[in-house]
């Protein structure tokens, strides 16, 4: 009975919270080299297994190609650790000797996973990675189309950190995944922070349960080809973002913005290059199907190839068709190409001048994805000074594939697949998510002078004041 499924999984969501607060009254005292061991064992372990577990989600979910998924997993595993393997996270993290200040890192204690279907095994390596590193233990929760994959990859990590010293439910996973044990999770007493990952109505689920959450909201990046971009490789870039795990890392490019003096030449590139241009009736049987009913995306096209996509849509697109691409003009709810599409599908906007292109820019961003990621292919510095200053995002790309530079892999920013949006999308971040962002500061400060006396009062003065006071109290009228 669907009764009795989600009463047995809220008292698993209370039994794995319980274990992990048993486990953080243990991991609050390790130091830094003991949580560093188990922070090696996890890698080894999440890079061992990273092809398995690729093909493990693809097999599950139906999103995305087992090649790409092992590179996520291996991001996760190798990448993410290699940023976190030297930072020092908890006891003294600094001294301030002229200001006599420490920071002190602690722990914040049990951390709640939420696991999107997209990257369902990639998403629990990295945050079981930068949980632990913070001396934090963490529970998952699975979307229920990934709970296989999501339960395998946290049983295998929990093995491993198990073997290098962590207490038992350190890593803990939802293995009946329903909306009632994820509320159980997010309310639970002894959760005290959450990471979530995942769709809108769940970010805004966790970020109204009480506790510090960090969320990340929709990505819907526009990718403006400036006149002085390298064309052909803006379009490069552009493709192999937008076909990497069939479209569906949140920071990929969702649109083309291009200015009418070389729209031309840069849709004739993408045409070399193995893109499609929809025309207006094949575009018209595409839209009907990207969103449902509700307005949001249909999952039956999220993660598939876009030969998939059209011939879901009743469409015959040439065989090896990498993207299609539908001409748009404008921006909104309403207009399923202006939108996230977390499968190899892109708008085509052109604008008149630089000018338009920015209001454009910043109009996609606000109908969604605000705070997340944007991305400029050009040479001429002025302009990408000038986008960078104006469009509302965490994450402003340079020349490189949006995907790949969103989480760090072709770009310097912190390596991390928990993209934070800021207080413009609704975050409480606007970092690439790391250990940092999950312990808290204790300050210990030394008095640096003694304090400091003032001037002796004016002894006429307060008495004249007194006397005044107690004139206006016996005064009749004052009393009325």
């Amino acid at each position: 009975m669907e009764y009795d499924k989600d009463l047995r999984s809220r008292q698993e969501a209370r039994q794995l919270v319980n274990r992990a607060e048993a486990a953080f009254q243990e991991l609050r005292r390790f130091d830094q080299a003991r949580l560093d061991r188990i922070v090696q064992a996890v890698s080894e372990a999440g890079s061992r297994h990273a092809a398995e577990l690729g093909r493990m989600a693809v097999q599950e979910t139906g999103f995305g190609n087992p090649e790409d998924k092992e590179i996520k997993n291996r991001f996760a595993a190798e990448t993410v650790y290699g940023a976190i393997r030297d930072m020092k996270t908890v006891g003294i993290l600094r001294e301030d000797r002229e200001r006599r200040v420490w920071d002190v890192g602690v722990p914040v204690g049990v951390i709640a996973g939420i696991v999107p279907s997209t990257n369902p095994t990639s998403t629990v390596i990295y945050k079981a990675l930068i949980a632990l590193k913070a001396g934090s233990p963490i529970v998952f929760s699975p979307h229920p189309k990934a709970v296989g994959c999501t339960v395998k990859t946290a049983a295998l990590l929990e093995q491993a950190a198990r073997s290098a010293g962590a207490p038992e439910g350190s890593i803990g996973c939802i293995s009946v995944p329903t909306m009632e044990a994820v509320q159980e999770l997010m309310h639970h007493e002894h959760t005290k922070l959450i990471l979530a990952t995942g769709g809108a109505a769940m970010v805004r689920a966790a970020y109204s349960s009480g506790k510090p959450a960090i969320g990340v909201g929709a990505g819907n990046g526009p990718a403006y080809i400036h006149r002085s971009a390298n064309i052909p490789q803006a379009v490069a870039h552009i493709l192999r973002s937008k076909t990497f795990d069939n479209g569906t890392v949140c920071a990929s490019e969702q649109s083309i913005i291009a200015e009418e003096c070389c729209a031309d030449k840069i849709r004739e590139e993408f045409r070399r290059q193995g893109a499609y241009f929809l025309n207006t009736q094949e575009a018209g049987a595409i839209a009907r199907l990207l969103l449902r009913s509700d307005g949001s995306i249909n999952p039956q096209v999220v993660g598939k190839t876009a030969v998939e996509v059209a011939k879901l849509a009743g469409l015959t697109v040439p065989a090896g068709t990498r993207v299609l691409i539908a001409r748009e003009t404008e921006a909104g709810p309403t207009r399923p190409y202006s939108r996230e599409k977390l499968c190899p599908i892109l708008a085509f906007f052109v604008e008149r001048d630089e000018d338009a292109i920015l209001r454009r820019s910043v109009e996609v961003l606000l109908q969604e994805g605000a705070g997340h990621t944007y991305a400029i292919h050009a040479t001429d510095e002025a302009v990408i000074r000038r986008f960078a200053l104006e469009v509302p995002v965490s994450r402003f790309l340079v020349n490189t594939p949006a995907s790949l530079g969103g989480v760090g892999l072709t770009t310097g920013l912190f390596p991390a697949l928990t993209l934070g949006c800021g207080a413009v999308g609704g975050s409480s971040s606007s970092n690439n998510i790391g250990p940092l962002d999950l312990i808290n500061l204790r300050r210990v400060a030394w008095g640096t002078s003694e304090e400091i006396s003032g001037p002796e009062p004016d002894k006429a003065l307060v008495e004249s004041l007194t006397q005044e006071i107690l004139r206006r109290l016996n005064n009749e009228n004052f009393r009325r």
